[in-house]
């Protein structure tokens, strides 16, 4: 049988999250400067801006995480709030 799709689940955080969400930055982060390294190395100064996957790993880093976290945070608090009512 099929899990239903459960958007408590997903935004609930618990300690295991947060570690994952932590570790999921550093890897963007790293691999953002990786893939920029690599392509100076490679093809030059003139690299920047030519590939898309650094832009890629910065938008991640920048905004996808922290607003997911942002997100999380604040649908967990909503969700103690009203169960300690």
């Amino acid at each position: 049988m099929k899990k239903k799709f459960n958007l408590s689940e997903f935004f609930t955080l618990n300690w295991k999250k947060v570690f994952l969400i932590i570790v999921a930055w550093f890897v963007a982060v790293i691999l953002h400067n990786i893939v920029y390294g690599l392509g100076i190395y490679f093809w030059g100064e003139n690299f920047w801006g030519v590939n898309g996957d650094e832009a890629f790993f910065f938008i991640i880093a920048i905004f996808v995480i922290p607003v997911y976290f942002l997100i999380s945070v604040v649908y967990s608090l909503i969700k103690w709030l009203r169960k300690k009512k």
